[in-house]
Parts: C-alpha cells; sequence; structure tokens
C-alpha cells in the first residue's frame, strides 16, 4: 500500500494512468527482480487482489442496471459473439504458426477471447467516463463475455479430460449456467431492494455498508459453490442493488473499499511478471499482443457499428476492449493444473495482459484522432455509407422501434431462421463426423506418406466435409440475404434527407448480411479446427471452395429444394386408397378433374394477390380454381397452406379447368395483363 500510494502521487504529477504505475510497481517489488523483496507471502497477496476484483465487479454492477444492460443487450451480444469467435480462431491459428501443440494453441486462443472487466472499469473510472454511451456498450459487452467465458472454462475443462468435445457437456453446461443467472435475479430482484430499504432506515452509513458488503461477498461465494466466477456473482447482485433506492447512498460508501483492494489487484499483477520471460518469449509475446489489440479493435468495433452505433463510438468500444485480464489468468492457470499447457503459456498471458493494460488508455484517449483519420482516409462512398447509416439507426433509438412485422413477414422470418439453423445442425454433424474420421484416416499407409505441402490427411478429411456442407452454406446465405432485404423493407420506413430510401435499405440489409456472412463462416472454421490443415494449404482450399461455390451456386440450390421437396412430400403424401373389399378396383374421377389443367403464372407486383396470404385471396371461392404450389427463388413449396403468402415475382401453380384458370389469371398478373 505505501507503494501504490507512492505511484499514485507520481502518475498524477505526469498524467499518466494509475494502473500503469500500480503494474509497475508490483514488478519492481515482486519477487522476479534483483531487489530487496518487501512482499514475500504471494498467497495472500492473490487473495487480497481477488477481494479487490469482487469489489471492482460488485461496483460496476451498482453503475449498469439491469434496466441498461435490456437496452443495450442486442448489441452487446452481437459484438461480444463476434469478438469472441474471432480472438478463438486468432488464438488457434498464432499458435500453431510457433508450432505449438493443438492444446497450448486452444488454450492460447481461449484467453485472448476474454477482455478484463476489472482492467477497463478501473481505467474509464480514471478517465472520467464511466457514464458515456460507449462505456455502457462496453460493460454490456463484458457481461456477456463473462458469461460465455464461464461456459467456456467448463468446456475448455471437458476437452482437456477427453481430447474431444461433446455436445452433451455443452448443453448441459448452458443450462446449468442459465438456471443460476435466472434465480439469482429473480430471488434477488425480490429480497435485495426491500432489504437495503429496511437497513437505510435506520440512518447508519456502518449499517448499510456492511449489509451491502455482506450481499456482495455472500452471492460471490455462491457463485463459486457452484462451479462459476467470484466475477459473475459480484457483478449480478450489484446489478440488482442498483435498482433499489438506495443505490447512490451504497455507491459512495463503497468506493472507498473498492479503490484500496483494488489497487492491490493491480499491484500483484505487476508482481507475477517476470523479466527474463520477458526476453525469452519476446517474439511471441510481440505476436500476441499485436494480435489482441489489432483482432479486439476491429472485431468489437465492427459488431458495434454493425448493432447500430457510429463510427466514433465504434472504435471507442474496440479499443477500450483491446486487452486481456483476469480471465484470461483463469485459463491459463487452468491449463496447468490439469497438465495440458506448457509452463510458458502463463507468463506469457500475463506479460500480454500487461502490455495491453498499458496501452488502453492511450487507445481510448486517442479514439477520436483515430476516427478522424480513417474518415479522412478512406473513399468517399465508405465515409457516406458509415455517416447515413450511423444516423439512420441513431434516429431509430430516438424513435423506438417503428411498426411491428406483419404477420405473415414475421412467419417468414421465422422459417428462415429455422431454416438457417437446421442447417447449422446439419454442418456440424457432418464436421463432427469428419473429425472421427480425420483421428482413422491416419493410419491408412499411402496417406501418411502425402507431402507436407499438400496438408496431409486433414486436407483429403477438410475437403470432403466442405463439399457435403458447401449446399447447406450457399442455401444458408441465401435464407440470410433473403432475411436482410425483409427485415430491411420492414424497420426502414423513412430515409435520411437527401437520401433515398431504397439507399438506406441497401445499407441495413447489406450490413446484416455481411455479419451474418461472418458468423457462419467463423462458426464453420471453429466447429472444424480439430482437423484444419496447415494456414498456406486451408487458404488455397478455401478459395477453391469458393470458386466452386460460385460455379455451382444453382445447382446446390436445386439440390437443396429437390431434397426439400422429397422429405415435404414424405411427410404430407396421403395414403394410397385402399382396394374395395370386393375386388374392384375404386370409383372413377369426377368429370371436373378429368377437364382440369395445370398453368404456371408469374405474379406481378402490381398484382390484387401480390403480398397477401392465400387464405385471404378466396382464389378457389372466386373462380373455382386452386393454387397447389408456389416455386420462389429456386425453392418450390408443394401444396401451400392457407397462411402461405403469395410474393411479387412469385411462380403460382394453378389447377383448373380453363374457364377457371382464366378467371383466376387477373388476380396473379395485375392490371398490367
Amino acid at each position: 500500500m505505501i507503494v501504490a500510494g507512492l505511484v499514485t502521487v507520481l502518475c498524477h504529477l505526469l498524467r499518466q494512468p494509475v494502473v500503469l504505475g500500480y503494474i509497475v510497481a508490483g514488478v519492481l517489488i515482486g519477487p522476479h527482480t534483483h531487489v530487496p523483496v518487501f512482499v514475500r507471502d504471494l498467497h495472500t497477496v492473490e487473495i487480497m487482489s481477488e477481494m479487490g476484483v469482487i469489489l471492482l465487479m460488485f461496483s460496476l454492477g451498482l453503475h449498469f442496471s439491469l434496466r441498461k444492460l435490456a437496452e443495450v443487450g442486442a448489441a452487446a451480444f452481437v459484438a461480444a459473439a463476434l469478438e469472441i469467435m474471432l480472438m478463438l480462431l486468432i488464438g488457434y491459428g498464432t499458435g500453431r504458426l510457433f508450432g505449438w501443440g493443438r492444446m497450448d494453441s486452444i488454450f492460447l486462443g481461449a484467453i485472448l477471447a476474454i477482455s478484463s472487466t476489472t482492467i477497463i472499469t478501473r481505467t474509464l473510472s480514471e478517465l472520467g467516463l464511466m457514464k458515456e454511451r460507449f462505456a455502457e456498450l462496453i460493460f454490456a459487452i463484458l457481461v456477456v463475455e463473462d458469461i460465455l467465458a464461464i461456459a467456456l472454462l467448463a468446456i475448455l475443462s471437458g476437452v482437456a479430460r477427453t481430447g474431444s468435445l461433446k455436445v452433451g457437456d455443452v448443453i448441459k453446461t448452458f443450462a446449468g449456467l442459465g438456471t443460476f443467472l435466472t434465480a439469482v435475479m429473480v430471488v434477488g430482484l425480490l429480497a435485495v431492494p426491500p432489504l437495503l430499504r429496511y437497513v437505510a432506515r435506520f440512518r447508519s452509513n456502518e449499517m448499510l455498508l456492511v449489509a451491502a458488503l455482506g450481499l456482495c461477498f455472500g452471492v460471490a461465494l455462491l457463485a463459486v459453490k457452484l462451479g462459476y466466477s467470484v466475477a459473475l456473482g459480484a457483478f449480478l447482485i450489484g446489478a440488482i442493488a442498483a435498482e433499489a433506492r438506495e443505490r447512490g447512498r451504497v455507491q459512495q460508501l463503497v468506493e472507498p473499499v473498492r479503490d484500496m483492494f483494488s489497487a492491490i489487484f493491480f499491484v500483484s499483477v505487476g508482481m507475477l511478471i517476470e523479466p527474463q520471460m520477458l526476453l525469452t518469449y519476446a517474439g511471441p509475446i510481440a505476436v500476441v499482443a499485436s494480435a489482441v489489440l489489432l483482432g479486439k479493435i476491429v472485431s468489437c468495433a465492427f459488431g458495434a457499428f454493425a448493432a447500430g452505433n457510429d463510427l466514433r463510438t465504434s472504435l471507442r468500444v474496440g479499443m477500450g476492449l483491446a486487452q486481456i485480464g483476469e480471465f484470461s489468468f483463469v485459463i491459463a492457470t487452468l491449463g496447468l493444473a490439469l497438465k495440458v499447457t506448457s509452463p510458458f503459456l502463463y507468463p506469457i498471458a500475463v506479460t500480454v495482459s500487461a502490455v495491453t493494460t498499458l496501452v488502453t488508455p492511450y487507445l481510448i484517449r486517442g479514439s477520436d484522432s483515430i476516427a478522424d483519420g480513417l474518415v479522412r482516409l478512406a473513399p468517399r462512398r465508405v465515409v457516406n455509407y458509415v455517416e447515413v447509416y450511423s444516423r439512420w439507426m441513431s434516429r431509430r433509438r430516438e424513435q423506438g422501434q417503428g411498426p411491428h412485422a406483419p404477420a405473415n413477414a414475421a412467419a417468414l422470418l421465422r422459417r428462415w431462421v429455422l431454416q438457417i439453423a437446421l442447417n447449422g445442425v446439419l454442418a456440424a454433424a457432418v464436421l463432427a463426423v469428419a473429425s472421427v474420421v480425420a483421428q482413422d484416416v491416419r493410419r491408412v499407409p499411402w496417406i501418411v506418406h502425402l507431402p507436407y505441402w499438400t496438408g496431409g490427411p486433414n486436407t483429403i478429411v477438410w475437403l470432403g466435409a466442405m463439399v457435403l456442407v458447401l449446399p447447406l452454406l450457399i442455401v444458408s446465405f441465401r435464407k440470410l440475404r433473403l432475411a436482410a432485404t425483409l427485415v430491411s423493407d420492414i424497420v426502414v420506413d423513412g430515409a435520411e434527407p437527401g437520401v433515398t430510401t431504397t439507399a438506406v435499405r441497401g445499407m441495413v440489409g447489406h450490413t446484416i448480411m455481411f455479419t451474418g456472412f461472418v458468423l457462419i463462416g467463423m462458426s464453420v472454421l471453429l466447429m472444424s479446427s480439430a482437423f484444419l490443415p496447415p494456414g498456406p494449404v486451408l487458404l488455397s482450399l478455401l478459395l477453391w471452395g469458393a470458386g466452386l461455390g460460385l460455379l455451382m451456386w444453382r445447382r446446390f440450390e436445386r439440390m437443396y429444394a429437390r431434397a426439400g421437396n422429397v422429405l415435404s412430400e414424405t411427410l404430407t403424401r396421403p395414403h394410397e386408397p385402399h382396394a374395395a373389399h370386393d375386388g374392384h378396383a375404386a370409383a372413377p374421377l369426377p368429370a371436373v378433374l378429368r377437364e382440369a389443367e395445370l398453368e404456371t403464372v408469374e405474379v406481378s407486383p402490381d398484382a390484387p394477390a401480390a403480398g397477401k396470404l392465400i387464405r385471404d385471396l378466396h382464389i378457389r371461392g372466386r373462380t373455382g380454381a386452386s393454387v397447389v404450389g408456389i416455386e420462389r427463388g429456386g425453392e418450390s413449396i408443394v401444396n401451400p397452406g392457407p397462411d402461405e403468402a403469395i410474393r411479387p415475382e412469385d411462380r403460382v401453380l394453378l389447377l383448373g379447368t380453363p374457364e377457371q384458370l382464366q378467371a383466376a389469371r387477373p388476380l396473379l398478373r395485375g392490371r398490367a395483363a
């Protein structure tokens, strides 16, 4: 505390972040330097520093209530998902680039995936930016990250013990985590605000502080006992306490205690840094630190922008999250405890955390200048796109969400989302089987002797898997494009001054589509990471796959549509009529069916039927003809139900007599016909 106090004064005089001074002080008084060591009992320091983590997370929860979390939840989920998936891939690829083992590379990806809640909270508080819009978004992303990090720890434990990832373990992990979160929030919201209100009646600061800290450490202890982190438990109870009327008094009382223990935390982080290790692994540390900075800035900034934030806010979010911290230490410690990672991984993680922590305050301060520089250097067309999209999303937030989607549009969206999810499950199944095959194919003699530049057995397996998965991906991208177009048509009901509504709809649709494209692509790479070929071979295979997809796009769509039709016909085909008991055949068809004909009619945009449900058109009652099929964008809908919508450019298959077909055509072809 003496060192921390001196550093605080020195950093204030030099106008430098205090966190930086704490870490440097920790290095100087730690056990790895050749100066008189004042702190010898590192275990005690670690315990006190963990108290600092608990108090920091509790304080963060008090500043960030559940209502704010709900307001920015969607944006936080998009940004957090993009960040974690991209950093897992970058970390794994970096480890393999250095020639590290598979487990070292997997754990490195997990170490780089989670940002430091403690470091960011302290930095933003020190800079006086806690109430800024970008800070609220950062905190929401951190909450999502912390929740996913807990699930990631459980998944990594299973992978380390068994060497494989089991779907059942993943489902069990998320189910247990969801139950814990729901129970704590429901019970806490019912009990904590009335309890704090009762204690506050005595007008004793001591009683209110002790009661608040009792709740804080109590829920943190409960989280640990159930296998979760103290950080998550402390944050949850802080967010629950923030819904009480006494929130302001609790914040004021907790802050001095939080500041004391958080100082110990950051000094202890510096004490873990071994200077000699920095020299030995200087190259990997520099590469990993650069990957963290660049990867997190790009992924988080893009996620924040796609969720509707302007360029300046998005860059601030990306630069604020460009570091790793306490969860990374926990993941690295887990690898050592399970004896599946090399000893050098932990000090590298600590050092990269220290390096990125030192850079974070300067990144946040310089985000405005960097944003201005990007605006000056970027092509004007790109700048206009960013500005119009950002202004429109900002206006949407101010005005609310606008009209709700029509029932038929909502039904279409639900169906497309379910189809994309089904394709994802099928792709996961193919890749899971391929992972098993990759283990056995290595025993084939002629495959074992393949040259290294071919990628060996993994190239053959991955190539075969991608040929099977490619139709599913192509159809998923097409559904994603249709969904993006439909969503943009629904939500964009006006344009910015000087910009057409069509242009804004295009911007929104393209942004949604590109974001989904990135998420789907990274999901496939993550699912197949267990048997990926070397980087250069993988790149060439990706280019080959992209070319094959472009050449056979239509054929893959028809294959998928044909398979869907077969499945639909199998499920909806009526049973064959039984022969009469006396052996005679069934009665002949009525004369009206013998005269019936089939005709395909393309729906015009101005047709009375365009955009309406079959139920509302009453085609059979008005004309006698029946709609027996719809062809839409390469897909066929056989025997559509009454709640199916008829959309412009659909090709509708009608059944009826010539007179009935003539009466039905005007409903589908419109006035132009």
